[in-house]
């Protein structure tokens, strides 16, 4: 399957509609992860009593080898994720721009909606509630439900399919990681790559396992409501 940014996507095999949470259900734009970033760094230096410096490269290494900064720092120092989890979920939400559209346009989809984050179900459902969403997904899997493997693996997708009673064939998953839609197309599900601003959107985002690219989250997905509507040909 080739990488296709249709203005008429046929996803009309699907049946249930898997979205990761930060820089997908909002724009990449509205900069949340620099929030993140600064309080995993700040959360580093006072567990380790390390210079910012040392501290971020720690978080960069451990988010490079290990999937995620959280990984890295339960496997070399032992931490408890849900203290990490807590602190550097407290962040400011106001620069998330209102999107009163997507609700509707969410609540539209044929069958079942997902969130799969690597964050905690909590940070979900505090952006799910900011988008005034939270009513249109009937499960979140987060990072506590996959032992804390990232979504770089394909273990936490048999982990998260099984759990949910998925099949995959009939899935798509939504994501601004193209690394992470690796292990979705390695089980069958239809990908969606949301290209972010950052280089860690772009890793590995050449390849067959992006099967479409969205650059607006909300106009790819009324596109596909109009060919699964009967309103335009599949391109």
């Amino acid at each position: 399957m080739q990488k296709r940014t249709s203005t008429a996507p046929d996803l009309r095999h699907i049946d249930t509609w898997v979205f990761d949470l930060d820089n997908t259900l909002y724009p990449a734009s509205s900069d949340l992860f620099s929030q993140v970033s600064d309080r995993m760094r700040y959360f580093i230096c006072d567990l380790l009593k390390v210079e910012e410096d040392e501290a971020h490269r720690l978080q960069k290494g451990y988010f490079m080898s290990h999937g995620t900064t959280l990984k890295g720092l339960i496997d070399h120092h032992g931490i408890d994720p849900k203290d990490f989890l807590d602190y550097v979920h407290k962040i400011d939400l106001s620069p998330i721009p209102p999107n009163p559209e997507l609700p509707v346009i969410l609540e539209r989809l044929p069958g079942r909606r997902l969130i799969f984050t690597n964050g905690s179900v909590d940070h979900a459902m505090n952006i799910m509630t900011h988008l005034g969403i939270d009513k249109c997904f009937e499960g979140i899997f987060d990072i506590v439900h996959s032992d804390y493997m990232p979504k770089k693996h394909v273990e936490p997708y048999h982990q998260f399919v099984e759990k949910h009673d998925i099949q995959p064939k009939s899935a798509a998953m939504f994501e601004d990681m193209a690394r992470n839609l690796a292990p979705a197309h390695e089980i069958g599900m239809t990908t969606v790559w949301i290209p972010g601003i950052s280089e860690w959107s772009f890793e590995a985002s050449e390849g067959e396992h992006i099967h479409h690219v969205a650059e607006d989250l909300n106009s790819f997905l009324l596109a596909a409501l109009d060919v699964i509507e009967g309103r335009t040909e599949p391109a």
